[in-house]
C-alpha cells in the first residue's frame, strides 16, 4: 500500500487553460485530491486565493502538506455539495472552480479503502471514511433494492442475476471483503459473460460507490452551489468518469445556456428566460493519446467548461 496520496491530475493543461485564471482572483478546487491541480492554479495566482475542499481525510493530510508553500491556498475537510456554506464568511464569489470527479489512483490502490475489486480489503468504498459502508449496503439491503442499485447505477443488464446471487451468498456468511464480492458477482454472470469481460464485477462496484458516497445526488447540489457562487464571467471546469455523471453535467450546463422556453407554437417570447451562462467547449474535451499513455485513468476523462454571463 501507498503511504502518499497519489495523484496525477487528468487533463491539466485543458483545465488551467479553461479556468482562465487572473492572478487577483479567488478559486475553488472542489476535490482537491493529491493536489495536482490545486498546485497549478495557486502557482498562478498573485494576490487572489485559493480555496480547496475534499471529504477524504487522506486527502486533506496530502494537499496540505503539498500546499503548504503557497499562502494564498486552503485546504478544508469537506463535501463540495456544501461548498456555499464552507466558504460563507471566506468570499462572497468565486471566478473560478474546478471539480475532478470520480475515485482517485490512491483509492483504487489502497486495498484498506475497498473501492477496487482488484485488491482484496474490506468492503468498504467511503470517500469521507464515516457514514455507511459498501459492505452495509451488500449485506442489509433487499433483493430489489441491490437489483436497482445495480442496474441503473452500473448499467448492469445482468443486475437481477446478481443481486439474486449477493441474497443467496450473504445467507450463508456476510460479505465482508472486495474479493468475496468480486467472486459472488463473477459467479452470477453467464460464462459467455465472464469470458469476455475482462473485470465482470466493475460495473457491479461501481454502483455501490455511487451508493454509498451518494455521488449523483452530491453533484447536483454542487453544480448548483458552485454555479451560484460564480463571479460574472467565473468559469466552471468539471471532468467526469462515467456516463451517468456526464449526463448530469450535460444537462446542468445546457439548462444554464436557455434561453426562451416558452412551446415553440407562441408567436412571442413570454417566459423572459435569458442564458446564465455559454459553454466554452460544446463537446467534451477529451485526454490525448500521450496523456493516456501516461495515464490510464484518463481514458474515460471528459472535461466541460462552463462560463458565467
Amino acid at each position: 500500500m501507498k503511504d502518499d496520496f497519489s495523484h496525477f491530475p487528468v487533463l491539466l493543461d485543458e483545465c488551467i487553460e479553461g479556468l482562465n485564471i487572473r492572478p487577483g482572483g479567488s478559486y475553488l478546487d472542489g476535490t482537491v485530491g493529491g493536489g495536482g491541480h490545486a498546485a497549478e492554479i495557486a502557482k498562478r495566482l498573485n494576490g487572489g486565493y485559493l480555496f480547496c475542499i475534499d471529504k477524504d481525510p487522506d486527502a486533506v493530510r496530502t494537499a496540505s502538506a503539498r500546499l503548504a508553500c503557497y499562502p494564498n491556498a486552503e485546504v478544508m475537510r469537506g463535501d463540495f455539495r456544501n461548498a456555499r456554506g464552507l466558504l460563507c464568511g471566506k468570499t462572497k464569489s468565486i471566478d473560478g472552480a474546478i471539480l475532478d470527479l470520480g475515485v482517485s489512483s490512491y483509492q483504487l490502490d489502497s486495498p484498506s479503502r475497498g473501492f477496487s475489486y482488484k485488491h482484496d480489503g474490506p468492503l468498504d468504498m467511503r470517500m469521507s471514511q464515516s457514514g455507511v459502508t459498501a459492505a452495509e449496503i451488500i449485506n442489509r439491503y433487499s433483493e430489489e433494492s441491490l437489483r436497482d442499485i445495480i442496474f441503473s447505477l452500473g448499467e448492469e443488464k445482468y443486475a437481477a442475476n446478481i443481486a439474486r446471487k449477493i441474497l443467496q451468498t450473504r445467507t450463508e456468511k456476510p460479505i465482508e471483503t472486495t474479493a468475496e464480492l468480486a467472486r459472488t458477482v463473477t459467479s452470477a454472470l453467464p460464462p459467455q459473460v465472464r469470458r469476455k469481460e475482462k473485470n465482470p464485477a466493475r460495473k457491479t462496484f461501481m454502483a455501490l460507490r455511487i451508493t454509498a458516497n451518494d455521488e449523483l445526488e452530491a453533484l447536483k447540489e454542487g453544480l448548483n452551489d458552485i454555479f451560484g457562487m460564480l463571479a460574472d464571467a467565473g468559469r466552471l471546469c468539471v471532468i467526469t468518469f462515467h456516463s451517468l455523471e456526464d449526463r448530469i453535467v450535460k444537462q446542468f450546463f445546457v439548462s444554464q445556456t436557455q434561453g426562451c422556453i416558452c412551446p415553440k407554437q407562441f408567436p412571442v417570447c413570454v417566459c423572459g428566460n435569458t442564458p446564465k451562462a455559454r459553454m466554452i467547449n460544446k463537446k467534451p474535451v477529451t485526454a490525448s493519446q500521450r496523456e493516456i499513455s501516461l495515464n490510464k485513468r484518463a481514458r474515460s476523462a471528459k472535461l466541460r467548461i462552463l462560463e458565467k454571463l
